[in-house]
C-alpha cells in the first residue's frame, strides 16, 4: 500500500464541495454518471426506485449494486456510509419496513437536508440522518445489523478506520455490503496526491488486493467480492485511468464473526 501523503483537508473541502453540487444541481458535468438510468443499468429494480423519492435518484451517484448482497429483511437495522442524497437509505427502509431502522451517516450538510426534506415528504419514519465522518460514526457499538455504503470509502484518506468503524458498528453475524472503485494496478503517487482526483472517486482507489485485506484486519470476513462491469465513468481523464490502472467498481459482501 501507499504511505503518499496529502493534505486530507483540502480532500475534505473538495469532497464537500462536489457533493454539495451533487445534491443541489445534480444535472450537471461530473466525471460520474448520475441518475435512474444509472441505478437500473447497476441491479436495482424499476418496481423499487418507483416507490423512492425522485429527487434522492436524480442525485444518486453510486458506482454498484449490493442490495442482493446486504439482504436486510424486515424489522432489521441498516446503517449507510456516506448516505448522500438518501436513495440507499430509502431502499433500505422498504426492505426493512416499519419496524426497521436506517440510519444514514453524511458529512455534506446539503446532501443531509436534501434527504431529511425527501424523508419527511415522502413518509419514511424510520430513517434517521446524523451528521459525521465514515471513519467516526457517532453511533453505539453493535448496533446495527447490517452496514451499507455505496461509491464512498474510496474518498477517504483512512480506509482502514472505516472497516474497523463498520466492523464495531455491526453485531456478531452482522453484514458489511458495499460497492465501492478499486484499481487493479497501484495508483500512482500523481494520481494518489490530486485532491480533485479523489473527489472524483478515482484518486482513491486502493489496490484490490490492499482493499480487501484492510477489510479482514479489521476483523471482518470477505464472503464475495466481484467486478460491476455495467459502471462507467464519463471523463476522458477518468477513463484513461482506468485503462491504464485498472480502475473500476466492485461489490463486497463481509460478515462479522
Amino acid at each position: 500500500m501507499t504511505n503518499t501523503v496529502f493534505d486530507p483537508c483540502e480532500l475534505e473541502q473538495k469532497v464537500k464541495a462536489m457533493y454539495q453540487s451533487v445534491a443541489e444541481d445534480p444535472h450537471g458535468e461530473f466525471h460520474f454518471e448520475m441518475g435512474r438510468a444509472l441505478a437500473e443499468r447497476l441491479g436495482y429494480t424499476p418496481a423499487e426506485l418507483d416507490r423512492v423519492p425522485l429527487p434522492s435518484i436524480e442525485s444518486f451517484a453510486g458506482v454498484g449494486h449490493h442490495f442482493d448482497l446486504a439482504g436486510p429483511n424486515a424489522g432489521e437495522s441498516v446503517l449507510d456510509l456516506g448516505s448522500g442524497s438518501g436513495m440507499d437509505t430509502f431502499v433500505a427502509a422498504l426492505r426493512v419496513g416499519p419496524q426497521g431502522q436506517v440510519v444514514g451517516v453524511d458529512m455534506t450538510d446539503a446532501q443531509r437536508a436534501k434527504a431529511e426534506h425527501l424523508r419527511d415528504a415522502h413518509g419514511f419514519p424510520q430513517v434517521v440522518y446524523v451528521r459525521g465522518y465514515i471513519e467516526d460514526v457517532p453511533q453505539p457499538d453493535a448496533s446495527v445489523d447490517v452496514v451499507i455504503s455505496n461509491g464512498v470509502i474510496n474518498l477517504s484518506a483512512d480506509k482502514p478506520a472505516v472497516f474497523r468503524e463498520a466492523a464495531r458498528l455491526l453485531r456478531p453475524g452482522g453484514r458489511l455490503a458495499i460497492s465501492d472503485i478499486v484499481s487493479e494496478r497501484q495508483l500512482p503517487d500523481g494520481i494518489v496526491c490530486n485532491a480533485t482526483l479523489w473527489a472524483a472517486c478515482i484518486g482513491g482507489a486502493a489496490q484490490q488486493d490492499d482493499y480487501r485485506g484492510m477489510i479482514e484486519e479489521a476483523g471482518l470476513r470477505v464472503v464475495r467480492m466481484r467486478d460491476n462491469p455495467a459502471y462507467r465513468f464519463l471523463s476522458e481523464n477518468a477513463r484513461a485511468a482506468c485503462a491504464k490502472y485498472g480502475v473500476k467498481s466492485v461489490s463486497v459482501l463481509a460478515v462479522k464473526a
